[in-house]
């Protein structure tokens, strides 16, 4: 298990993986290397993997009715990006995973997921705590989404994911903000102005 794997894990749970654990995952998760612009996940097929970043970019989009495509989720080092629904349920992918630049990751199968959490009370709750998280943090941006103007948004989102903004093309940062790349570049002109 890598470094930056042990160090979220200690983040998230507060808890240093005993040595049990670390070779547990180890055995369980596969590093890969992919280009940039490489799917790892299609809407309408099965995702059958998780992916805990170590060095890259991806995101999850949605493409609605019109063609439009929607950025769902962001992933840099030290974050995990998956399609739930579809890993989860074993249902065919409402996502697309998409790598922004070339990324190395750490890669687990339903299987060795499962296996993980049975064998690792521990690593079964910090899955869970990741799960949580996200499901709370999905709650907030949607409470968010129907509250606030698009510049309280984005300040907000550039305060809490200051890396991202460095690193995600501006126009999928408007995608996730439920704006237009026009808006936000307006919004940005703004904020310098008065800045």
């Amino acid at each position: 298990m890598t470094e930056r794997l042990r160090q979220n894990i200690l983040r998230t749970t507060g808890r240093e993986p005993s040595e049990k654990d670390c070779a547990l995952l180890a055995a369980h998760m596969v590093p890969r290397n992919f280009e940039r612009k490489t799917l790892l996940s299609q809407a309408g097929e099965h995702c059958r993997y998780v992916y805990f970043l170590l060095e890259g970019s991806a995101y999850s989009s949605m493409v609605n009715p019109a063609g439009e495509r929607y950025a769902v989720q962001f992933a840099i080092e030290n974050y995990w990006i998956t399609d739930h629904y579809s890993f989860f349920r074993d249902e065919p992918g409402i996502y697309t995973i998409e790598t922004l630049e070339a990324t190395k990751a750490l890669v687990i199968g339903a299987e060795g997921y499962d296996a993980v959490c049975r064998a690792s009370h521990f690593l079964e709750h910090y899955f869970r705590v990741l799960i949580t998280n996200a499901f709370v943090a999905l709650q907030y941006r949607l409470a968010k989404a129907n509250t606030e103007t698009a510049a309280q948004r984005y300040l907000e989102f550039s305060r809490r994911h200051p890396d991202f903004v460095q690193r995600i093309p501006q126009y999928l940062i408007a995608s996730y903000l439920g704006i237009k790349p026009q808006s936000l570049s307006r919004i940005r002109r703004s904020l310098a102005q008065d800045g």
